[in-house]
């Protein structure tokens, strides 16, 4: 049986020490009230609810699965009770506009909740995950006819919302979907086809399931420009707001899967069911991504949530496993062996695990709160910038997070051997669930690619300019702190490498048409290593102010920073080279020897 204890120290130390969210946060208009107690006591009941609620329920989740009988799904057994608590406590709706009934707090604050949730119990946090990208969207390209009628209740969660993307001829290539709506005459369309791979189609959780489609229009053009986006509900909303009839639309079947198989993955068949447009004809590809970039960063704490978790029980596990005597003499002569935390390979491990973690929190923490100063700054320039760095960040977090994710429950695997192979420990699980991360939303080497190919050169590179800027003012600032160069500098160093290898891959790809393509993961990971060194050294500068106080948490802090440094950020002059080395060995071998 897997444990789980919310990280709120560590989630306080940065919110609170290191981004001073108090202070950047309140300042937005309409955060005026969210003091450093409202957020900390948000934190406190999310910690509640998901230690002592949902993750009791994530290993029989697992056991049991979702059922699929006569069109209905089913969840595993204690996962209704659970939802409506979770509903009952406004957390649907953390984010959503007071218009609706939602509390208007700061995205910031949703991300530690999806964090915890998700270490709590990654299956369920699917459901309300979906619809907190639904809502978004249908608050950006809604009419007000469709706002009225259903964010309240998604707002409430006593409804849900799934989006609908993918079909079974065509993977992250929407141009090639065939999915396809008839006006009706009046105002409404009829939409057809059948979607696949769709999180959280349907449950019985809720009462409606308000699902976002693209189709194609009858005048649409060829590809990806000729996409709009339908709202579709399972249930139709009659004009008092009650349930009307069933929509011409159903559940074929559910995927049996790997992992997260306390979600709900359905196939999804669309026969003429009655929908309303969001947003204008052909342009619903904007309008979903509007729903996509929220669902990535999710998918990014979910990666983050993991590891968090993996990182938790093996630690557990090695300070309580024994197993021969650390290489510089017994550390318990009393007892018949020592645990094997003292062992080098064992404390790479968790080290490695914690300093990774630790900084992706810190990124996707500043990242969210790029999406609230966009939102909600005063300036406009402000906003701009804000807007900038989260979408430079955005592939970031997701593919880091997710890839990371993998990478470190592993590794946590590996600390308890044989035991990590078996179901009752949980690690297996953890695995299992974390891998879809890299793929859905967007896998993650369509992130790297939309990071090399698109972010890099948008607004003749002024995104990358943006970051460069805002890391060369820290580094100004800390130029002459002395007491920090064990940190600043390395930092400095793979800044440099980033920026040179950005440079190199601008001046080549337009003589290699598939350089970006074959660099594309490296590169990404490239900017994730650095990235998350400067989160580091943000939290190095923090602790280092309270070192030393009698508090061990600064001082741990500090160890933590150092191993990172010392050996996670290396890995930046490997990944340097294979940037470099192009696309040629990737390239030169003909297919038919494949």
């Amino acid at each position: 049986m897997t444990t789980y204890t919310a990280p709120l120290r560590d989630m306080r130390f940065v919110l609170h020490e290191v981004f001073a969210a108090e202070k950047t946060l309140t300042a937005l208009p309409g955060f005026e009230d969210v003091t450093a107690d409202v957020m900390d006591a948000v934190l406190e009941e999310c910690a509640k609810l998901c230690q002592d609620v949902l993750h009791p329920l994530n290993q029989s989740g697992d056991l049991e699965g979702c059922t699929f009988k006569d069109g209905q799904v089913t969840t595993p057994k204690g996962f209704k009770e659970a939802y409506k608590q979770y509903a009952q406590g406004g957390w649907c709706g953390l984010t959503a506009s007071p218009d609706f009934g939602g509390q208007g707090l700061p995205e910031a604050l949703d991300y530690y909740v999806a964090e915890m949730v998700g270490s709590a119990n990654l299956s369920f946090g699917l459901y309300p995950g979906l619809s907190q990208g639904t809502m978004l969207a249908l608050t950006a390209h809604g009419t007000d006819e469709l706002k009225k009628t259903y964010l309240p209740k998604l707002v409430s969660g006593e409804w849900q919302g799934a989006m609908n993307l993918t079909e079974p001829h065509c993977g992250s290539d929407l141009g090639l979907l065939r999915s396809k709506a008839i006006a009706n005459g009046d105002g409404s369309y009829k939409v057809s086809g059948t979607k696949i791979f769709i999180s959280a189609g349907d449950s019985d959780l809720v009462d409606n399931v308000i699902h976002l489609v693209l189709a194609r229009l009858p005048d649409a053009p060829e590809g990806s420009r000729g996409i709009s986006l339908f709202l579709v509900p399972k249930f139709l909303v009659n004009t008092d707001g009650s349930l009307g009839a069933r929509n011409a639309m159903g559940v074929g079947s559910i995927e049996h899967k790997m992992g997260i198989k306390g979600s709900a993955t359905c196939v999804m068949n669309f026969d003429g069911a009655k929908g309303w447009l969001v947003g204008q004809p052909h342009k619903g590809l904007a309008c979903m991504f509007t729903m996509m970039n929220k669902e990535r960063m999710f998918v990014g704490a979910q990666g983050i949530s993991q590891s968090e978790l993996a990182y938790q029980n093996a630690t557990a596990y090695a300070k309580d496993r024994l197993q021969g005597r650390a290489a510089d003499g017994a550390k318990y002569p009393s007892k018949a062996a020592d645990p094997i935390i003292v062992h080098p390979d064992i404390r790479n491990k968790l080290l490695y695990a914690r300093a990774v973690v630790e900084a992706q929190r810190a990124l996707a923490l500043y990242a969210h709160m790029q999406v609230d100063i966009s939102h909600r700054h005063a300036d406009a320039a402000a906003r701009e910038r804000a807007d900038d760095m989260a979408g430079l960040l955005t592939p970031i977090i997701k593919a880091g997070g997710s890839g990371f994710g993998s990478e470190i429950t592993n590794l946590c695997l590996q600390v308890f051997g044989g035991h990590g192979y078996v179901r009752e420990w949980g690690l297996e699980q953890m695995v299992r669930d974390v891998r879809i991360t890299e793929i859905y939303e967007g896998t993650n080497t369509i992130q790297s690619l939309d990071l090399i190919g698109r972010k890099l050169g948008l607004g003749g590179g002024r995104l990358v300019k943006g970051f460069m800027a805002e890391t060369e003012t820290m580094l100004s600032r800390l130029q002459s702190r002395s007491e920090l160069a064990e940190f600043v500098l390395p930092f400095k160093d793979a800044r440099a490498k980033l920026a040179s290898c950005t440079q190199w891959i601008v001046e080549n790809s337009q003589a290699d048409a598939n350089l970006r393509g074959a660099v594309a993961n490296d590169y990404l990971r490239m900017f994730t290593l650095t990235s998350m060194a400067w989160m580091w050294v943000l939290m190095a500068e923090a602790a280092l102010a309270k070192s030393g106080s009698g508090d061990s948490f600064y001082d741990t802090k500090l160890y933590v920073a150092r191993y990172f440094m010392a050996k996670v950020l290396p890995q930046m002059a490997s990944l340097d080279a294979l940037v470099r080395a192009g696309s040629a060995a990737a390239m030169a071998m003909p297919e038919s020897a494949f």
